[in-house]
């Protein structure tokens, strides 16, 4: 029940936590963690060689930019049609099921994930739900996934899609936004979660690079600049943040492939609902 298509952990400075990694690992689920080539032997002590893939620059200022077009177009020398790209801060994968949250042990919630995905001809990416946003008593009120919103950090993307990362911040809000804009579909699964460390909570990664100072106000300016119709800044949780208005978007609907007979007792998009107490 592992995944068909190949996953990439995104990873800087962090080969002593490597939580994704871990989790993986736990799972048997085959993962390249990508690296740039000053950190490679800290990584190789912790992790089997043949699971690390190194980067042809370093140190670029760029955040993780350069290095998510570069496993981007790795995916596609391999002849895959999607690739997964994780941040390397994600401790656990959950499922929903009867209201509650369980770990995963394997790697069926990421083949649930393509298997649905791969359903429709117009998914630009999908991906799982933060487990902080899926808080317990609300369980027996989420649907299975939310459709035409943001993808974030563990994201199955659609290597046919016109488009690759840009900019230096917010880089997965802007990538969702594009593909929306266009008429492309995005699906943020909540039957499937991902536990993900806080934002600035772990040294190394963009925590270094970018987030210093006043890099938060830098990155929610950034967004709006890059998308000025559907973006403000503003003030949440006591710092600065983007918000997005992504109701023009709700008119995106899924296409079906030809071909793909939905199962009996299935909902209209071919997910089995969450099952209710």
């Amino acid at each position: 029940m592992n995944p068909r298509y190949p996953i990439y952990i995104i990873s800087k400075g962090r080969w002593e936590s490597r939580l994704t990694s871990k989790a993986l690992e736990k799972m048997n689920v085959p993962y390249s963690i990508v690296v740039e080539p000053q950190e490679y032997d800290n990584y190789a002590e912790v992790i089997d060689k043949k699971k690390i893939l190194i980067t042809p620059f370093s140190n670029l200022g760029l955040g993780s930019i350069p290095v998510r077009n570069f496993v981007w177009e790795h995916s596609m020398e391999l002849g895959a049609e999607r690739h997964w790209v994780l941040d390397d801060n994600i401790m656990w994968f959950c499922r929903m099921n009867n209201n509650r949250m369980w770990m995963a042990t394997d790697g069926v919630t990421f083949k649930a994930c393509e298997d649905f995905t791969d359903r429709y001809e117009n998914i630009a990416l999908s991906g799982m739900q933060y487990e902080m946003f899926l808080p317990l008593k609300t369980l027996d009120k989420q649907k299975p996934f939310s459709l035409n919103t943001r993808i974030y950090s563990c994201i199955l993307i659609n290597n046919s899609i016109p488009y690759r990362w840009r900019g230096r911040y917010n880089e997965d809000t802007d990538l969702s936004l594009r593909a929306l804009k266009d008429g492309w579909c995005t699906i943020l699964f909540n039957a499937f979660s991902c536990k993900k460390i806080t934002t600035l909570t772990m040294k190394g990664g963009n925590t270094d690079e970018l987030y210093r100072g006043d890099g938060r106000l830098k990155m929610a300016q950034s967004l709006q600049r890059q998308h000025p119709d559907v973006v403000k800044v503003g003030r949440r949780w006591n710092r600065w943040q983007h918000v997005v208005n992504y109701k023009p978007f709700k008119g995106n609907k899924l296409i079906k492939k030809e071909g793909i007979i939905v199962p009996e007792g299935v909902n209209n998009y071919g997910m089995n609902l969450v099952e209710r107490q």
